[in-house]
């Protein structure tokens, strides 16, 4: 063969040219923020009437506007920032909702996660609001969370190796909006107040069937109320006008909280894309919400009224909870029905006044795509004990859209 000098030199060139695009491929197949996965949602609505402790206020407005930024940082970590832009009152605010680190490589099932997210306890809150079936949360998660709980923290998570699905976890966190009230600003308040344990089972009936169990705790170190003496009328009237204000913070609090729920999903055959039904329920319980002073006064109050008549009412704890049923019945339309309650104790001066709220949701739904959903719902809320006794009735229009990458939603 032939030498020839021109046929060397390109392949010289070539062999140079894959070396160089060697380290070029390589850091393309390890993924770092250089390359995030950014996502947008954007809700917006129109609701007829105010609800108690909602989220959304009459009139027009804007619903959580997320933006989302998300990347394998390399090949132990991965990171999340969540920013959301809500509207109330023609105030707008951005909240930072998620930033947070996660490990990828720990052994055994282990998971550690730092930084500001959502709890994972019940069933919906390690869930965004744009994920939800309905215009709101359930009475239950406004009273006690304020809406959805996310704060700064730890989390160490753990998925057994079953075959069953079997996951737990612990996590520690600032607990800043889940600190009871304290109007003077005199208290001294821990500052990691929040400690949780939570633990989920599930697995699957057939190949159309699936459902998931959970039990969770809540400790607030800084739950507890403490007496307060109000001089005048019009402060407290302003208090408890306050306390029903829009906010992410909890309307009542408690040392301990208990949660149970239950999902439950069907499918023909298993495919969930043309027709699906998901059942699910949870069961609140905030207890221990006076320090053992308010506590011995508020029982010995209830004993004996006025006129020395027992009144049976010094329980020190509220309590929540709610059902529901979505139907997905084509591609394109869904239905959902929820009903819940709410049983809680509001401190007014030196005694308790009991409350009571219930509330019944429907709404129907049509979505063109995965990506965005138009929504009516009506919705009946009828009281005892809050500032409006009244049973009031409320008509939302809804739109939620995600722009970008947007991953599959959680079980």
């Amino acid at each position: 063969m032939k030498f020839s000098p021109t046929r060397l030199s390109a392949k010289v060139s070539a062999a140079l040219a894959m070396s160089a695009l060697i380290p070029v491929l390589a850091q393309a197949q390890t993924p770092t923020l250089s390359n995030p996965t950014v996502s947008a949602i954007l809700d917006g609505y129109y609701q007829s009437e105010n609800r108690l402790m909602a989220e959304r206020t009459e009139g027009f407005g804007l619903g959580e506007t997320e933006l989302a930024f998300s990347a394998s940082i390399d090949d132990m970590f991965y990171g999340k920032l969540t920013t959301v832009f809500e509207s109330h009152d023609g105030t707008s605010e951005v909240n930072v909702e998620e930033a947070f680190i996660q490990t990828m490589a720990l052994p055994n099932g282990f998971t550690v996660r730092a930084g500001r997210f959502l709890s994972d306890i019940g069933y919906l809150n390690n869930q965004h609001l744009h994920t939800d079936s309905f215009t709101s949360r359930p009475s239950a998660y406004r009273a006690f969370l304020g809406g959805h709980y996310y704060d700064d923290g730890l989390r160490l998570s753990y998925i057994a190796p079953t075959d069953l699905y079997w996951s737990m976890g612990v996590e520690a966190f600032s607990g800043d909006s889940l600190r009871a009230a304290d109007e003077h600003g005199e208290r001294e308040f821990d500052s990691t107040g929040v400690y949780t344990a939570f633990t989920k089972f599930g697995g699957d009936i057939g190949i159309e069937s699936s459902w998931q169990l959970g039990f969770s705790y809540l400790r607030n170190e800084n739950g507890q109320l403490t007496p307060e003496e109000h001089d005048e009328d019009e402060h407290e009237e302003e208090h408890v006008e306050d306390e029903h204000a829009h906010s992410h913070s909890a309307s009542y609090t408690g040392k301990n909280t208990y949660v149970a729920d239950f999902v439950f999903k069907w499918a023909p055959n298993g495919n969930y894309k043309y027709q699906h039904l998901t059942l699910s329920a949870e069961y609140f319980r905030v207890s221990d919400f006076m320090v053992p002073e308010l506590h011995d006064e508020h029982e010995e109050e209830d004993h004996h009224d006025e006129e020395g008549h027992a009144e049976g009412n010094s329980k020190d704890y509220h309590q929540a909870w709610y059902v529901s049923g979505v139907y997905q019945f084509s591609p394109n339309w869904s239905a959902g029905l929820r009903y819940g309650e709410l049983d809680s104790q509001l401190q007014h001066e030196e005694h308790f006044d009991a409350q009571e709220l219930k509330e019944t949701e429907l709404s129907i739904a049509w979505h063109n795509s995965h990506f965005s959903t138009v929504r009516l719902e009506f919705s009946h809320q009828s009281n005892v004990g809050f500032d409006n006794d009244l049973s009031d009735n409320a008509i939302t229009l809804q739109y939620v859209m995600a722009l970008g990458a947007h991953g599959a939603h959680q079980f």
